[in-house]
């Protein structure tokens, strides 16, 4: 089968990923493989591409190389066949998750961490969905526990998390302010977004209004500037941020709200989403009921993902990048 290949880890896409052919995956008992038909790059794919920072390569992703043939994981596509434990699925499902080496025709997949695909997206928007989604659902729902009346705020509101942030947030009823840049402004307002700060232009910690929930999914701010937008009880959840450090790469700042926060009275944290199959049927569900649907900036062939990555890694991206297979 056709797949991305990557031998050594590296930050330079172009440098580490290439095209080649390679034996089709075997499943085990609990494992479904799946026709791809499309998957999706994330901020995520870039780190398990490049091994950095430092702890990523302990988490499970291969010390010295890349443990997978290749970075992606999110993906949407048909099954082909299950494993002898597998319930729930059988071949010619269509169905969306989350795997390991998803930049491929054919991928392994767990059942915990696979669902049938919303049935009004194509593959190439439902692959755009299960990380981003996932991480955006559990930011808003279980770390900043948006209820309806309150008033949020999304720090880096354009991006593949951020679009599905501001969609969730205003499902929970929530009064949602989106942070961007110039350029994005209106992709924001699109999604949803009752309000829209243009970072360039203003602070939104100016002290003039203030926030229920603070969602700091983009950008480096100091802990102590994110707080000057919270309300005294407000809460305060780091979702992304990094820097270019090797060992903690933003880690650090996330350490320090930790600790913090016991004594405060703001609510400060972070979290590592959980990736499983109960929260994509509830993202299934908000995306069939209408609420919430997948920003798709730009669609690549296979061939491309280097180009996808390093068009991500530019920060043009508004919502997410697509490959198709």
């Amino acid at each position: 089968m056709k797949s991305i290949v990557q031998d050594r880890y590296g930050p330079a896409p172009e440098d580490v990923l290439r095209l080649a052919e390679i034996d089709k995956p075997t499943i085990q008992r609990d494992e479904v493989l799946v026709r791809v038909h499309a998957a999706s790059v994330d901020r995520g794919t870039w780190h398990v591409m490049a091994g950095l920072p430092y702890p990523i390569r302990l988490a499970g992703f291969g010390l010295r190389r890349p443990k997978s043939p290749n970075p992606g994981r999110s993906l949407a596509g048909t099954v082909e066949a299950v494993g002898a434990g597998v319930t729930g699925f059988k071949p010619g499902d269509e169905v969306f998750g989350i795997s390991s080496s998803s930049f491929a025709e054919y991928a392994r997949v767990r059942t915990d961490k696979l669902a049938p695909k919303p049935a009004n997206l194509s593959f190439g928007q439902a692959a755009a969905v299960p990380i981003s989604g996932l991480t955006a659902l559990q930011a808003v729902r279980d770390h900043g526990r948006v209820q309806a009346g309150q008033k949020v705020l999304i720090v880096g509101a354009s991006g593949g998390v951020g679009t599905f942030a501001v969609q969730i947030a205003k499902a929970y009823g929530g009064e949602v302010t989106g942070v961007c840049s110039t350029a994005k402004a209106d992709a924001v307002r699109a999604i949803g977004a009752d309000h829209v700060i243009d970072y360039t232009r203003e602070d939104f910690a100016d002290g003039q209004r203030r926030y229920d929930v603070v969602l700091d999914i983009g950008g480096n701010r100091r802990v102590s500037h994110l707080r000057r937008a919270l309300t005294p009880r407000g809460r305060l959840v780091i979702v992304g941020g990094e820097t270019d450090g090797r060992w903690l790469g933003g880690i650090d700042r996330h350490l320090r709200a930790h600790l913090l926060s016991p004594f405060v009275g703001q609510k400060l944290g972070t979290f590592v989403s959980s990736e499983n199959a109960q929260d994509l049927m509830t993202l299934r569900d908000l995306i069939e009921s209408g609420k919430i649907a997948p920003a798709v900036d730009r669609t690549y062939p296979l061939s491309e993902v280097a180009a996808a990555i390093r068009y991500m890694l530019d920060g043009q991206t508004r919502g997410k990048l697509v490959i198709t297979i």
